[in-house]
């Protein structure tokens, strides 16, 4: 065995093996795969190990159709069978919503030229007979879709990576992870010691014990989890090719074809954990006893559909263990507070994901960063809050609803209320209906029995549409108080904090005291890693605000570029609150509240003080996310609860009063600004999104050579804004809302990031990324999956010379 390596991969599984593979596809050869038993161990062995390319988040789209590509590629390239079966898979649609995720689907698939279509239902019947598709609404087919053979993967992966020189040694348990002080890791086994730059944790059922060998605790908990395969039918035996899998989601199982039987799994409602305090060391190739009538209510569904499995014997059942996160997706990416410690843990759909989760491994391990934006895996979303309760109740929610539309906007309550700030209950008392950002309770919207879980259950407008709009007409046209506690917050101080500011972002720092600016932050491969607002508050302080739900993320870049000797770097998030007061009274109602003067020649835009509100000392930003006139408002946590009882209080008297983060975002999409992960990710390019002016090239700073290389080139696409035609069927219904097709001639030029009905403007709006358009013309949104007109904007609708916000 090897005694140094560029990266130790530890598990055998089929994403260990995997991501092996891909760092020997990026040229590192000098790699070792560690398991404790055999390849397939754990939960990869018995997995039903079903392919499928369509997800709602389209960058795991991208990732799992590069999967599915890649095993044929495997084969070939290793001699090994992967056991592939491509059929197709059937996708049926019992219920209007799930007919508005199918259509959207498709859209997406046209968008990105993947095989993914309507059907008829006789077309549907020629393919697969044996269902009964009494009830269903719309029937889509998916040419690639079917299934694999686990072991046969996890090898041709194991093969590819052997022949470039990958080591795989097995039954070598690792007994010890230890950070070295530069950075490097020492890893230890009964078979001796490697040192290696990199570890990566992908032990499946034993990820949380590998991670707690470095010190980590990882929000994981594994399941049991059940499929049966049924005896030789005779129809099937009599075919002279194979059926397609059914995906019938509104009714709770998944099946297909196994042999000359069928295989049918289900996520039933009283779901069973297990190994809640550990997962056992000498777990192997081990199942557990039979306990069918868990999914009895699930099996009747499938019979109903397909009344072939009733007639059937049962000839093997697989009741195996799975290990989730508390949202199904994988725990992914170097952890921030450590070097080169990579996690890729609780993977659900393995062989869907295994090979796009290889690439971004072997990506971010060798180059710093993914080719993509897949903050909805980095295990950064994550923090300490999500504690042993939580991640149980949310695993519980998430397996027992495995198939239930993810809708937007949704909120569920699994797991909650989470982290509570002082002024939770007050706004409780006000009728707010909370959502989760980062472990906290946040206001969605008012005006709600107290105690009111959001009902987000569907793609069109939801019962909270037309209160949305009650608060953003509020704001227009008086004032609005939101909370915006969730912001990260950070203090910088000492001789080099200006020096240290201005090597990691792009724009020049403050050079006043009272001053503030916007900023990007650039990734490894030149796009927008984030955007921030930093104030210079004294020669030698500053003030940095960004995104909340971002802050483990960004600290990765924060430790990039080390401090200099004397200066500080303090994160407030947990001990600081905040309220945006915005609208065209918003000055008149803060000025009753403050001796210091709110008028723009003494307090003019982009500028900050220190300044009492009732009381309550506040930094005070002179800025909005409304596009409005307005302020921010930030105080130590134990003053919020006073100051939002004062806000209220002076609103009233001018017509005030709370506003929800979802006017927010109408707010903000009326004056068209852009939200991170959303229109500022890594993916796009400073002049894609309009912010190449604020990307300072006389001076050094963080990824500068790699920003310099995008900016040299012609943007690929532009961020713009859309009006869409609320005339049109549906449109009166729905609004865009993140990820629709965008089309022009029937030929895709973009999608949509953000989307929102304006409603002090009157407009349905979208903001997206597009192609070969100017302003003025017309284009097809694809919401609900359906084309709908918009016209590409040349301005905002909202306040587009920016008077209201400087006045």
């Amino acid at each position: 065995m090897r005694t140094h390596a560029q990266a130790v991969v530890i598990g055998g599984g089929v994403i260990g093996c995997s991501i092996l593979y891909h760092l020997t596809k990026a040229g590192w050869t000098d790699v070792v795969l560690l398991e404790r038993n055999e390849l397939t161990s754990g939960s990869t062995w018995h997995a039903a190990a079903n392919i499928h390319g369509l997800h709602d988040n389209n960058n795991i789209t991208r990732i799992q159709n590069y999967t599915m590509d890649l095993y044929n590629a495997l084969e070939a390239e290793t001699g090994q069978s992967c056991g592939v079966f491509q059929p197709g898979s059937l996708y049926l649609a019992q219920t209007e919503a799930r007919e508005h995720q199918l259509r959207l689907q498709a859209a997406k698939a046209k968008y990105y030229g993947l095989p993914f279509r309507e059907v008829s239902r006789a077309e549907a019947e020629a393919l697969h007979p044996m269902v009964n598709y009494d009830g269903i609404r719309c029937i889509m087919f998916e040419e690639n879709g079917g299934n694999v053979d686990p072991s046969g993967v996890t090898n041709a992966y194991a093969v590819g990576a052997r022949n470039a020189g990958a080591e795989i040694v097995r039954f070598c348990p690792v007994t010890g992870t230890e950070q070295q002080p530069d950075g490097s890791w020492i890893v230890r086994t009964e078979k001796g010691d490697i040192h290696t730059q990199w570890v990566v944790n992908a032990a499946g059922l034993w990820g949380r014990e590998v991670a707690a060998l470095a010190g980590l605790r990882l929000p994981l908990q594994p399941t049991e989890h059940q499929y049966f395969v049924t005896e030789t039918i005779a129809e099937i035996a009599g075919m002279d090719r194979r059926l397609p899998s059914v995906a019938d989601r509104d009714g709770e199982y998944y099946l297909r074809q196994e042999g000359k039987g069928l295989l049918i799994g289900a996520y039933e409602k009283a779901l069973k954990y297990w190994a809640e305090d550990g997962t056992p060391l000498d777990f192997a190739h081990d199942l557990f006893p039979d306990d069918l009538e868990r999914i009895e209510e699930n099996m009747m569904r499938a019979i109903d559909r397909v009344p072939a499995v009733g007639e059937a014997g049962i000839k093997r059942v697989i009741n195996g263990p799975m290990i989730w996160s508390p949202d199904s997706n994988v725990l992914f990416g170097p952890v921030p507070e450590l070097r080169n410690y990579f996690c890729c843990n609780g993977i659900i759909p393995g062989f869907s994901q295994s090979g796009g989760m290889g690439l971004l491994a072997a990506d971010w391990i060798t180059t710093g960063e993914t080719r993509y934006d897949m903050f909805a895996w980095d295990m950064a979303r994550f923090g300490s809050w999500a504690d042993e309760a939580f991640t149980k109740a949310k695993v519980g929610d998430q397996y027992a609803n495995r198939f239930k539309i993810h809708f937007p906007n949704e909120e569920r309550s699994a797991g909650r209320p989470m982290r509570q700030r002082p002024a939770y209950e007050a706004q409780a008392e006000l009728g707010a209906v909370f959502g989760l950002n980062y472990g906290w309770e946040h206001p969605l919207y008012y005006g709600y029995p107290k105690g009111a879980a959001d009902k987000t259950e569907g793609f069109t407008r939801q019962g909270w549409w037309a209160q949305v709009g009650k608060e953003c007409h509020m704001l227009r046209d008086k004032a609005g108080i939101i909370d915006i506690s969730n912001f990260a917050k950070y203090r910088v101080t000492g001789a080099g904090a200006e020096s240290w500011l201005n090597s990691i972002f792009a724009n020049n720092m403050p050079r006043s005291v009272g001053r503030s600016c916007l900023t990007p932050l650039i990734g490894v491969r030149g796009g927008i890693a984030g955007d921030f607002t930093v104030t210079r508050m004294a020669e030698n302080e500053f003030w940095i605000i960004g995104s909340g739900m971002a802050e483990r993320y960004h600290l990765r870049f924060f430790n990039a570029v080390a401090l200099p000797e004397g200066t500080t770097f303090e994160s407030l998030t947990e001990g600081m609150c905040g309220f945006n007061v915005a609208g065209p009274r918003s000055r008149e109602m803060l000025q009753r509240m403050t001796n210091a003067s709110l008028a723009t020649p003494d307090f003019p835009f982009m500028r900050s003080q220190w300044i009492d509100i009732s009381g309550v000392r506040c930094l005070a930003l002179r800025v909005s996310f409304t596009g409005d006139l307005g302020w921010e408002l930030h105080c130590d946590i134990a003053d919020q609860a006073r100051l939002f009882e004062a806000l209220i209080a002076a609103g009233s008297e001018v017509g005030a009063g709370p506003v929800g983060s979802r006017a927010l975002m109408s707010l903000r999409v009326e004056k068209g600004y852009g939200s991170w992960s959303r229109e500022y990710s890594p993916e796009y390019w400073p002049q894609e999104v309009g912010l190449e002016r604020l990307c300072k090239m006389d001076k050094d700073f963080l990824n500068k050579e790699a920003v310099a290389e995008t900016m040299a080139k012609p943007a690929r696409e532009h961020l713009v804004l859309l009006a869409l035609d609320a005339g049109e069927t549906d449109a009166s219904n729905a609004d865009a809302t993140g990820g629709e097709p965008i089309f022009k001639d029937g030929r895709g030029i973009g999608r949509v990031t953000s989307g929102a009905y304006g409603y002090t403007v009157g407009q349905s709006l979208a903001l997206g990324f597009v192609k070969g358009v100017s302003a003025g013309d017309e284009v097809d949104v694809m919401v609900l999956g359906r084309p709908h007109k918009a016209v590409v904007l040349a301005e905002p609708p909202f306040d587009p010379n920016g008077e209201r916000l400087r006045a």
